[in-house]
């Protein structure tokens, strides 16, 4: 078997992730903690946007928000389920991912950072969120590994009672929530509920054979 190739190393806010490649496949890792994401497991993800902005894509001018880049599959599901007036936001916290996509991983998805209704920022996905108050249609969390999160410390304030609710709040009315994780997470959805979200919980393969390992998203609406 060909042997991964490293592309590119970064350390920020602490943390240090690297770029691999072999062949078509790409890996970013984490520290020691092996993959963070693979280029060949992406079905979840696009799960992850379907549920949120299938819901919301007849309104006009609708608003969305990814919240994490990864290596952009979510974001082209996003745009693959939103009108042409819409516009996406991503917030992605680390710069070097940004980078990544724009150098070397935009063609896996379709390079959706190229569409006119993107927009990125280079932010905290949760400090977007108290920034828009009723701004957003749909929101997609796909950060770290979910509600248990090992690359930033802080994305506990994204997954705990404060970060919900800031979700909730920069929903407008009949908005969707949706959370991405590895993992299922009971007291997660208990946290959903007492913010007042009506909540539905699936789990997805990671591929779209339906081989892998079973992922978990949550579906929020406000």
């Amino acid at each position: 078997m060909i042997p991964f190739r490293l592309l590119d190393t970064a350390t920020e806010y602490g943390t240090t992730i690297r770029l691999y490649q072999r062949g078509m496949e790409y890996s970013i890792r984490v520290d020691k903690a092996g993959d963070l994401m693979n280029s060949r497991q992406h079905h979840s993800e696009d799960v992850l946007a379907e549920l949120a902005c299938k819901p919301v894509a007849a309104r006009k001018n609708a608003h969305v928000l990814v919240g994490g880049l990864g290596m952009g599959f979510t974001l082209a599901a996003a745009l693959s389920h939103v009108g042409k007036s819409a516009t996406v936001t991503v917030a992605e916290l680390m710069p070097a991912v940004v980078r990544w996509n724009y150098e070397f991983l935009g063609i896996l998805a379709g390079s959706p950072l190229e569409d006119d209704r993107v927009r990125v920022v280079e932010a905290d996905v949760g400090n977007v969120m108290k920034e828009h108050k009723n701004g957003f249609d749909a929101i997609m969390l796909d950060v770290d590994n979910g509600p248990d999160a090992f690359t930033i410390d802080d994305n506990d304030s994204l997954y705990g009672l404060c970060g919900l609710n800031n979700a909730y709040d920069a929903l407008k009315p009949g908005g969707v929530l949706t959370v991405w994780s590895g993992f299922p997470d009971t007291a997660f959805t208990q946290r959903m509920k007492k913010v007042g979200f009506k909540v539905e919980e699936k789990r997805v393969r990671a591929h779209k054979s339906q081989s892998g390992n079973r992922h978990t998203i949550w579906i929020g609406v406000r």
